[in-house]
């Protein structure tokens, strides 16, 4: 049977279920996810996702391993322009960021914060750290890799073949301003 992990927003009240590994765990410094979890982090009773140093961390997972237990009412997407390419999906009961989804992904990354501190994956790796204006203050402890590799985009085209080349939609209730 596959490990099954259940997580939640923090109030309780949203809950998912991933089933299995991640394809892959790291913290993305790109300049959308910075400003995106920045403008996220002034919604009421919201907290702050970044990193000491300004990363979002986050687990990628397929879209057919994850499954919304309860919650699914409060979810509402967030863009940082209407035509972007990335939402970010929030439930809206504490205002807790859930996961980001890239248009026309067939994973989901899910943001590490969910888990319990000793129960959260270990990312990685660290990506866009090209966007920064000083990278000079990031630990080492993982690579610190100015953008995305051939291995990171291997990796999720690995799990889309596993996948049978298929993209589950994710349905939300709605959208927000923040």
């Amino acid at each position: 049977m596959s490990k099954i992990t259940t997580i939640g927003c923090a109030c309780g009240q949203t809950c998912l279920e991933l089933q299995g590994d991640p394809i892959l765990v790291s913290e993305c410094l790109c300049d959308s996810c910075r400003a995106a979890a920045d403008r996220l982090a002034m919604l009421p009773g919201a907290k702050n996702v970044l990193t000491p140093y300004g990363a979002t961390a986050s687990a990628e997972y397929r879209k057919d391993r994850i499954r919304i237990l309860s919650g699914a009412h409060h979810l509402r997407e967030f863009r940082l322009s209407a035509d972007a390419g990335s939402r970010r999906v929030v439930a809206t009961c504490c205002n807790t960021p859930v996961f980001l989804e890239m248009k026309g992904a067939h994973w989901l990354s899910v943001y590490l914060h969910l888990w319990p501190d000793g129960a959260r994956p270990k990312a990685e790796l660290r990506t866009m750290v090209g966007d920064l204006p000083d990278a000079s203050n990031l630990p080492d402890d993982i690579p610190n890799l100015k953008s995305h590799t051939v291995s990171f985009y291997a990796k999720l085209l690995g799990a889309w073949i596993a996948m049978g080349f298929r993209n589950p939609g994710i349905e939300v209730a709605g959208r927000i301003d923040a």
